[in-house]
């Protein structure tokens, strides 16, 4: 089952460049019927209840109601965002069950982290000699396409998940801490490749948190944590050397980073103050933006470039505040854990982008929340040598 649930999150990613619905539907059906298996297969008491079922049943719930109640001024999108819903609520059921397993647990956790390494070494090394082709054979005309991502704020969210992981080994890890040194710097790097300032400054965070956190919780020593973070630092400079800043400092110093952005923001606020109560409906913002927009980018308004915003707008204060209390309960277990920090990162990026909008994408944070949730034994936090 372990098996299962990793190779429908990796093909969830690996298809995210694939034009049409149907990678969508194959990956929520696969995690539909992932869940209901987990569920059948657990015989033993249930587990404890944890508070991450609270939000994202109410997610689903009051899209139901949204669409039952005729409280939504599209029907049909909010539909597909109740099949997203539910979705990444079947990923969370499926994971919590499973992680009760510590063994399972670390390995999940492993086997995130070597995905994210190798997409992030074949996204790198496809954006300086694909010519812009994912995967070297399939046309693509996106600017900030890496790898099977195709859009450079999402790629970089996804990497904000697992750096952690990696940036965790490295400092406590005694035998592999070498290995664990080049997957962050070579992640690290894949971001710098992409471009992405928010991705760039919540990555650069990262590395400062970790340490910190691991220094002020005495994890490992002074020592370890300085020669670890010496030989990260090291790799980090190569390995960003070798992919070059010019492009994410380019961005860096776009005169006004907010444009666009700005105006999206203040629509959508309009949105919430005219709905604040039960929104328009789950994933009806491009539906209802063109009434609000204060201006004419001459180009399809597909998302909020703010999913807080974009979440309070289509399923009003109560949606947003549900969201809210997800996010705060991630601070103390993201934080305890040190190696979940990324799902925080995550959710800051939300602030300035849409990473929870593609349903593989925001269940590859989601199955990170359920790790973070089944951190009941304090062995399923360390990176052990073996």
């Amino acid at each position: 089952m372990p098996y299962l649930l990793a190779a429908v999150l990796f093909f969830g990613i690996l298809t995210l460049w694939v034009p049409g619905y149907w990678p969508v539907a194959v990956f929520q059906v696969g995690m539909f019927g992932l869940a209901v298996a987990a569920l059948i297969q657990w015989r033993r008491t249930p587990p404890r209840f944890v508070y991450p079922l609270a939000p994202l049943m109410f997610a689903v719930f009051w899209g139901l109601f949204q669409w039952a109640a005729g409280r939504t001024v599209s029907p049909f999108e909010t539909k597909i965002a109740l099949a997203r819903w539910a979705a990444l609520l079947a990923v969370f059921v499926t994971g919590w069950l499973l992680f009760q397993d510590q063994r399972v647990h670390r390995w999940f956790r492993s086997a995130m982290l070597w995905f994210g390494f190798l997409v992030a070494v074949e996204a790198t090394l496809q954006t300086f000699t694909a010519g812009g082709k994912i995967f070297w054979l399939f046309e693509a005309e996106y600017p900030g396409l890496m790898g099977p991502i195709l859009y450079r704020n999402h790629y970089a969210a996804f990497i904000e998940a697992v750096l952690p992981l990696a940036l965790y080994g490295a400092m406590t890890s005694k035998r592999d801490s070498l290995l664990y040194s080049c997957m962050a710097a070579a992640m690290y790097a894949s971001v710098i490749a992409a471009a992405s300032r928010a991705g760039f400054v919540l990555a650069s965070a990262e590395i400062v948190v970790v340490t910190a956190l691991l220094w002020l919780q005495g994890r490992t020593s002074g020592r370890n944590i300085g020669s670890a973070l010496l030989r990260v630092v090291l790799l980090l400079a190569v390995f960003t050397a070798v992919v070059g800043w010019e492009r994410v400092w380019e961005r860096l110093e776009t005169p006004d980073p907010f444009a666009t952005r700005r105006e999206f923001n203040i629509s959508s606020m309009r949105m919430i103050a005219a709905r604040p109560g039960l929104g328009s409906g789950l994933g009806t913002w491009p539906v209802v933006y063109p009434t609000y927009a204060i201006i004419d980018t001459g180009t399809f308004a597909n998302r909020a470039h703010a999913d807080w915003l974009e979440w309070t707008a289509e399923g009003g204060l109560p949606f947003g505040i549900a969201m809210a209390t997800l996010f705060v309960w991630c601070l103390r277990p993201a934080f305890g854990s040190v190696w979940g920090v990324g799902v925080i990162a995550v959710f800051l990026h939300a602030t300035v982008d849409y990473p929870f909008s593609r349903p593989a994408l925001a269940a590859w944070t989601v199955v990170m929340i359920a790790l973070l949730a089944t951190r009941t034994n304090p062995v399923a936090a360390e990176f052990e040598d073996r």
